[in-house]
């Protein structure tokens, strides 16, 4: 497969012609009408043009996430801690005032940010960070996820809903995604930071999906997972989930990891599910040649753990922010995965039928970005965000 070959086909639209039927009944002294002419095929439209990226003029810093606002201007997250509103023709930015305060070193910083699903009625934002520790945790940090109401360009009353449980040391695998359900409950994707064993600890929230309600507080119908689980856990045996989305036609949750040396994965993360990390992964431990025989615990997860509905491997792409497009500007694209990638510089397009990846492309290679979040904007167009600050509008050339 080439790095970025065509990425639609000119659609082309096809006339409808009538036919007119031959009908009996005529004698040989009325003979029957002549039929009238067929009309001549209306012109076809002009083909539309590929999907191009096209570069915005507003330039961000180290942003992490973006979220559509109801009058189209977006909300974008800054690592450093700043929360910026881009113009809806992409052009400018203005702060946000009332972020939190966050732990930016390594990893960390201001990560993901989503809207409540009834925003036109109750304006929250909800955002997730790495929260620095205090008092006993000192030095220490742990995802966070906060909420306010956004009246005009400022936070107002930020309240904290949930936080990873044990704080720890170092800065990596925060995980971090925000993902509202149909029900309205809100999913957050958890990284181990780094530590491994913690994902397969049901005392603990490293390494899980969680999901709570909208005000943090614990929802009906989460998993049942044993004697001292902690309360909230939706799966485990996650290693640095930076990508989640809800499929449009089923409501499941879609979550895209890292693995170590190779492995990343697509993973469908339903009630209970352990999806294996550290014992079992297509990757192989850092140091090891990679291949088939340094994969970790074999690589096959089943039966005792969730199988992955795709990986990369031999080689990383560090799957990040990901969206299922369900937009009319390219409607061959439709119910199709459309996945960042920070190693692989890309944005690929998983063709799907149903859970099964038919195939898998790496689109804008050429851009040499690090792609850290897309969105499908309002008008189906997509939205992606670079490590490098700019961000990208995919419409037809």
């Amino acid at each position: 497969m080439s790095p970025r070959p065509a990425l639609i086909a000119p659609l082309a639209l096809a006339t409808a012609i009538g036919l007119t039927a031959c009908g009996g009944g005529g004698s040989a002294s009325s003979p029957a009408p002549a039929p009238s002419p067929a009309p001549a095929p209306a012109p076809a439209p002009a083909p539309a043009g590929p999907a191009t990226a096209r570069a915005q003029p507003v330039q961000l810093a180290s942003p992490w996430a973006l979220a559509q606002l109801p009058d189209g201007s977006w909300l974008v997250t800054q690592r450093s801690g700043s929360l910026v509103r881009v113009a809806a023709d992409l052009s400018s930015s203005q702060p946000v005032t009332g972020a939190p305060a966050v732990d930016s070193a390594g990893q960390g910083g201001l990560l993901d940010v989503a809207l409540d699903p009834d925003f036109d009625t109750s304006p929250y934002v909800y955002l997730s960070y790495s929260e620095p520790g205090s008092g006993a945790e000192a030095g220490r940090a742990g995802t966070a996820v906060a909420r306010a109401q956004l009246v005009g360009n400022a936070l107002q009353g930020l309240t904290v809903i949930f936080r990873q449980a044990p704080k720890v040391n170092g800065g990596g695998h925060y995980g971090s995604r925000l993902v509202f359900a149909r029900d309205k409950t809100l999913f957050i994707t958890l990284g181990e930071r780094q530590l491994g064993s913690p994902a397969q600890d049901l005392t603990q929230t490293l390494g899980k999906v969680v999901r709570v309600q909208r005000d943090g507080s614990l929802p009906a119908g989460n998993p049942v997972l044993g004697a001292g689980a902690r309360p909230g856990l939706w799966s485990l045996g996650h290693r640095n989930p930076q990508g989640a989305a809800l499929h449009p036609a089923t409501g499941e949750l879609w979550v895209g990891e890292h693995g170590p040396q190779g492995g990343d994965e697509i993973n469908i993360a339903r009630a209970g599910g352990n999806h294996g990390w550290p014992l079992v992964s297509y990757g192989c431990n850092y140091g090891d040649p990679v291949g088939e025989a340094c994969r970790i615990g074999g690589g096959t997860h089943a039966p005792r753990f969730v199988e992955p509905l795709t990986t990369w491997t031999p080689t990383s792409v560090a799957p990040s922010g990901m969206v299922f497009y369900t937009g009319s500007l390219f409607p061959e694209w439709q119910g199709q995965l459309f996945v960042g990638s920070l190693a692989g510089q890309a944005l690929w397009r998983l063709t799907l039928s149903g859970d099964t990846v038919l195939a898998k492309e790496a689109l804008f290679t050429e851009l040499g970005q690090r792609i850290r979040d897309v969105r499908q904007a309002r008008d189906g167009a997509l939205v992606f965000i670079t490590d490098s600050g700019r961000l990208y509008r995919v419409g037809r050339s």
